[in-house]
């Protein structure tokens, strides 16, 4: 990280750190999604786990980034409409600063708004049995999904013509784990919405995490999770970068 992106790092930091509302609202969502699903809905739900918030905090926690990254479209579209991305165009730094700054930004006040869900989820019950190599890497899938969610941020952030079409892409982010393993093994669904379950991003980023830190037997999950991380980091990366240059055209 260059110092020209380190500067700008901290004035976005700074504008979250003035307004922590902005981490706390993100993060009273998923909390209360895992209050109702484990307190309301849990005795319901056969998981094949002796405590379902273990079962849940995953899926929980994608949908706590899926939320948070959202903001990361809402500051690149206010600065690109208050003219503040003009005048970065015009100074002298290296370009891809800016963008970056804004992608390191949403990483950091994630991993702020994770730490926040998992100590919830531990008042909730929430155990585990990892080391801590497991849990370096549970995070890092979910800093990797988060780069990856937030590179698909930047393009709404850049092309929305209003503030509620640069969150909108958001919503079925938010909503895709619920047709996944994220709350109900997959074995349980019909057979339709269990093909798609079984075969999109989230079930193996999921089952990955959850092998991390509860059930202890990864297999192949982490690897299909990070090849679905990744690939999506890349072309949004590709595609977010080219409409940045084309501004700048």
């Amino acid at each position: 990280m260059n110092s020209k992106t380190g500067v700008l790092l901290g004035r976005l930091m700074c504008n979250i750190m003035r307004s922590p509302d902005t981490i706390i609202t993100v993060a009273i969502t998923p909390i209360m999604m895992m209050l109702l699903f484990v307190y309301v809905f849990g005795g319901a739900i056969d998981a094949g786990t002796d405590n379902y918030v273990n079962y849940l905090l995953p899926g929980i926690l994608l949908m706590a980034i899926a939320s948070g990254v959202a903001y990361t479209s809402v500051r690149l579209f206010t600065d690109v409409k208050s003219g503040l991305m003009a005048r970065f165009i015009t100074m002298p730094i290296k370009l891809s600063s800016v963008l970056w700054a804004h992608v390191l930004t949403s990483l950091v006040s994630n991993a702020l708004i994770v730490v926040v869900v998992i100590l919830a989820a531990l008042s909730m019950g929430f155990r585990s049995s990892a080391d801590i190599l497991d849990w370096l890497a549970a995070a890092g899938i979910l800093g990797l999904f988060t780069l990856a969610l937030t590179w698909l941020a930047v393009i709404p952030g850049l092309t929305a013509k209003s503030m509620e079409g640069a969150t909108a892409y958001s919503y079925p982010l938010i909503f895709l784990p619920f047709i996944s393993s994220a709350f109900v093994p997959t074995e349980t669904m019909p057979k339709i919405v269990r093909v798609f379950a079984e075969n999109q991003a989230v079930t193996p980023i999921v089952n990955a995490i959850r092998a991390l830190l509860y059930d202890g037997t990864v297999g192949s999950s982490i690897w299909i999770a990070l090849a679905w991380c990744a690939g999506i980091m890349l072309i949004a990366c590709f595609f977010a970068s080219k409409l940045f240059k084309r501004q700048l055209g």
